[in-house]
């Protein structure tokens, strides 16, 4: 696994990163997979592409048969690597959306909603949210001007098309701390009918509180997968400064799933408190919903080759196409993984800021897969 506990995203790593090996440490109090024990050897590369190249090279060499990926820039940089190397990657909620294509990305693995799917997910919210018809109707993206920022672009002009809606994109510039000008734009000039967001970092929270300001209602505005964490809404001033906010996510939110009370029943008998990270729900549980996607892969593998097997990489890649049905009781989404379907369906919930806390206010959904279809196709041919 790769990893950023020092680097520019340590926010997230820091909560995420422990709850791989909380999950891990789980499965192999458990007796491991088939018998065998997992090794989730963990490599802080700081968010920096050249020492996230040097921690795939020492895992190769370690033998590793799957990498848990960290951050776009380095699963851009590796994806021809895993394909030379026959080693599958992950990048849930963030890399590459193109890459949910299995014939063209053998090796790299989305198994989660990429920005497409969260492009068109946040469309049928907001046609949801309007009473069902989007003709005519105001929506502003908002977006951090980097390239993840601006992918799912074609996907919401497409979607504007065929549902006769405005889009206006608004673009906020690196470090993404100063966005007065375009949510006065967003809110009084333009008036928008509901604001998609697409942020990172401090961003988001800057955000809500710039929407807080001058009076929009948050419940307009609904969130990709990367403004949606505990510590944005912190960040914002708290639970009762974002109300009606609504959050993408592609997994659970909240600490009272069963795998929660079996981490913390396994440290209590080990005599440990239990973790505070996982005071931090949504990261954490993206880190239990990584690992678990890995582990369930490892199995298959296992499952076909024999409990006793030296597995290969192209093993692992094997069960990896054949997730199907693992959902830790609601913690994760209907997966079904594919030889042609990396993404596993491009399943979101929607959480809402009640009461000062995120609120599941959706069941998993997926939308407009068709639009999806089209856009992978297309950007097939172009290479």
């Amino acid at each position: 696994m790769q990893c950023d506990r020092t680097g520019a995203t340590q926010t997230v790593g820091v909560f995420f990163c422990p709850a791989v090996h909380d999950y891990t440490n789980l499965i192999n109090s458990k007796g491991g997979v088939e018998g065998r024990k997992i090794r989730a050897m963990e490599i802080d590369h700081e968010y920096k592409v050249p020492q996230g190249m040097e921690a795939y090279e020492r895992h190769k060499k370690e033998g590793a048969v799957s990498i848990l990926l960290y951050g776009t820039p380095h699963t851009q940089a590796l994806a021809a690597k895993l394909a030379e190397d026959k080693i599958p990657g992950t990048s849930p909620g963030f890399g590459s959306a193109a890459s949910a294509d299995g014939k063209r990305y053998p090796y790299l693995f989305p198994i989660a909603a990429t920005y497409w799917s969260q492009a068109a997910a946040a469309v049928k919210f907001v046609k949801d949210k309007l009473g069902g018809n989007l003709k005519g109707k105001k929506i502003a993206y908002l977006f951090y001007d980097n390239p993840a920022g601006k992918e799912p672009l074609p996907i919401l002009e497409d979607l504007a098309k065929l549902e006769g809606f405005e889009l206006k994109t608004f673009a906020v510039p690196a470090p993404g701390v100063e966005m007065g000008a375009q949510v006065l734009d967003i809110t009084q000039r333009y008036r928008a009918d509901f604001v998609i967001a697409h942020l990172f970092g401090r961003s988001p929270s800057v955000s809500i509180k710039e929407f807080k300001r001058v009076g929009y209602p948050l419940s307009k505005v609904v969130s990709f997968v990367w403004g949606s964490a505990e510590a944005d809404l912190e960040a914002a001033g708290g639970g009762a400064v974002a109300e009606g906010y609504n959050t993408m996510q592609f997994a659970g939110v909240g600490s009272d799933y069963p795998v929660h009370k079996q981490i913390r029943d396994m440290y209590q008998k080990e005599g440990k408190p239990a973790p505070k990270e996982m005071a931090s729900t949504v990261y954490y549980n993206r880190g239990i919903f990584h690992i678990a996607v890995h582990i369930e892969a490892v199995r298959n593998a296992l499952k076909a080759k024999g409990a006793n097997a030296n597995i290969t990489g192209e093993d692992v890649k094997n069960g990896f196409e054949k997730v199907k049905g693992v959902t830790l009781d609601g913690l994760m989404p209907p997966l079904e993984i594919t030889p042609t379907d990396h993404e596993g369906g491009g399943w979101v919930q929607i959480f809402t800021v009640k009461g000062g806390k995120l609120t599941k206010s959706s069941e998993w959904f997926r939308a407009y897969p068709e639009v999806i279809k089209k856009h992978i196709e297309a950007d097939a041919k172009k290479s």
